[in-house]
């Protein structure tokens, strides 16, 4: 590990001495964030043996004349709670090099990439999740041709990092990627009002059969095109994808083919936006290891069909997770804002968001499958063909409205119906989990650097088909925030289980924390009780433990 860093701090400092060469261009940012945690039996909160937990990554990038490197050091001093538990030990977590110009671009090393939706191929880093499934290889994109993009990819996965070093999954990706403009590629259709954009993608992984009890493919691909159209106000876009066969601890090791396909459908003008989207996947669960579980390895990304909540009580009480296996999926949202200067509008207008999402699971057809076949296909399934198993619904609706220059309020309402037995949030329910969700949020402008906002969240538990209190009972949330600006800012948290059936368990969870930013530095420092659950991205989840203490962020940019 010492040679490891020694090797860093080389790179960088040489880095910064080619920053000065003329067109050279150093960049980067860091991110520091520790933990002091206390003992807390009620929300079974524990203490780390080494009682502080530090997490700490700074990137480094250079370019010059088409010469590209960069690197991010990472360093988990232990890790903090809700990382996976093989992230230890600092050192170089991510390093490039490579070369680019207007017509090709070439990175050997460590590198992200997506193909159309990604899913087929997506690998990214979300540092909020402590995911990174980075390829660590070689990555060519060609444009021959004006509108034309075509991408190549080979490489092993991140698994972990262990002992401050990058540990690679067992499976081998390779991919190809070829997007067309037709609009840019031909002259004829430029400024045309029909916008068209055509793509094709081929992925494939390679893993070797290792298994006594089954005969494994060790190459496994999955196919697909798509297409964007986009005219006036109007936009449509789908792609569809095929998996060949790959058993699996997530399918149970059968050997079905999976598919998946994306719409995605909407319209803008002024005042009124609306998106309708559509997916069905089946099977289609794509790691580089057949062996793991959870987040790990995934090549491919089913993108969530629903939307993204902020207020806490919404986002983390009971969030759903995309089912990489298979969902049938549907969302629908509506923007609207009545006209200013209206009866209905106010002085300053009002704007009305109306959101819709539900996920099934796909049926999943028996009886045309010969029970003798040894084939190891397990059963048919058609696209968009649902059975009658809900996985996920919510409904919500948000008025937003200025009623002054110093005066807003918005206020919220969510009917989020979970499958517990599926998407598991908790192991206190079963079945359906139906809680209904209201927020009352308020800012008013003081002066020109001060500033509140308020929220008042409640989250209502319905009983189940026994008349049982369904998990912990109801929630309330009171957020007060006070910002001066340019620099500080001050906020104040309480959730309160108040309708726990236990009457020892009705806690407070009350959170406070302060900030200073300068410039592009940001200092935050916070200390109370969080309770556990799961925190989700894009239908991504990680599990974070109750946790009572001290947290301290530090983030630079440069």
């Amino acid at each position: 590990m010492k040679k490891l860093t020694l090797c860093a701090l080389m790179a960088a400092i040489s880095l910064a001495g080619y920053s000065q060469a003329p067109g050279g261009n150093l960049t980067g940012n860091i991110e520091s964030t520790f933990q002091y945690l206390n003992q807390d039996s009620l929300i079974g909160a524990a203490q780390p043996d080494t009682k502080g937990l530090l997490n700490t990554y700074m990137n480094v990038f250079y370019t010059n004349r088409g010469f590209k490197a960069g690197m991010r050091v990472e360093s988990y001093l232990p890790r903090i709670q809700g990382y996976p538990n093989r992230f230890d030990g600092t050192g170089i977590g991510m390093r490039y090099i490579g070369y680019q110009n207007d017509f090709v671009d070439v990175t050997l090393g460590s590198f992200y990439e997506q193909f159309g939706s990604g899913m087929s191929l997506r690998a990214y880093e979300d540092r909020a999740l402590g995911y990174d499934n980075m390829l660590d290889g070689v990555r060519l994109i060609l444009r021959p041709y004006n509108g034309v993009t075509l991408k190549g990819v080979y490489g092993l996965q991140r698994f972990s990092f262990q002992g401050g070093e990058i540990v690679h999954g067992a499976g081998t990706v390779r991919g190809v990627d070829g997007e067309v403009n037709l609009n840019s590629m031909f002259k004829k259709l430029e400024g045309k009002k029909l916008d068209v954009t055509l793509g094709a993608s081929f992925v494939s992984k390679y893993q070797k059969d290792d298994d006594d009890t089954y005969i494994l493919p060790e190459n496994t691909g999955v196919y697909g095109g798509r297409a964007k159209l986009r005219y006036g106000k109007f936009t449509l876009d789908g792609e569809y994808v095929i998996k060949g066969q790959d058993p699996s601890v997530d399918n149970g090791y059968i050997y079905n083919y999976g598919q998946a396909a994306l719409i995605n459908f909407g319209y803008s003008r002024k005042g009124l936006g609306i998106v309708l989207s559509a997916k069905s996947a089946d099977n289609m669960s794509y790691r580089s290891d057949r062996t793991k579980e959870l987040t790990d390895l995934f090549i491919n990304y089913l993108p969530a069909m629903n939307k993204t909540h902020t207020y806490n009580l919404v986002s983390s009480i009971y969030p759903y997770a995309t089912q990489p296996t298979g969902e049938i999926a549907y969302q629908a949202e509506v923007l609207y804002t009545i006209k200013r200067g209206s009866k209905l509008g106010g002085k300053y207008g009002t704007s009305i968001n109306a959101n819709f999402s539900t996920a099934y699971k796909p049926l999943q057809r028996t009886g045309n499958i010969d029970p003798s076949d040894s084939s190891g296909v397990a059963y048919e399934s058609r696209l968009f063909d649902q059975s009658d198993s809900l996985f996920w619904r919510d409904i919500n609706v948000n008025i937003y409205r200025k009623f002054t220059k110093k005066f807003n309020a918005r206020l919220s309402y969510y009917n989020i119906s979970l499958n517990n037995d599926v998407a598991k949030v908790t192991g206190d329910a079963e079945g359906i989990i139906t809680s209904h969700i209201g927020v009352a949020e308020f800012g008013y402008k003081i002066n020109k650097k001060h500033s509140l906002r308020l929220e008042i969240q409640g989250l209502f538990v319905e009983d189940d088909e026994n008349g049982d209190i369904n998990d912990k009972g109801n929630w309330a949330t009171v957020l007060l925030e006070y910002n001066v600006s340019p620099h500080w800012f001050f906020s104040i948290m309480d959730q309160y289980n108040y309708g726990n059936p236990q009457e020892a368990l009705q806690l407070h969870y009350a959170y406070g924390s302060f900030g200073y930013i300068r410039g592009a530095t940001r200092i935050t420092l916070g200390y109370g009780r969080q309770r556990e659950g799961l925190f989700c991205v894009g239908g991504v989840c990680r599990f974070v433990p109750a946790s009572n203490g001290l947290t301290m962020n530090f983030t630079h940019s440069f």
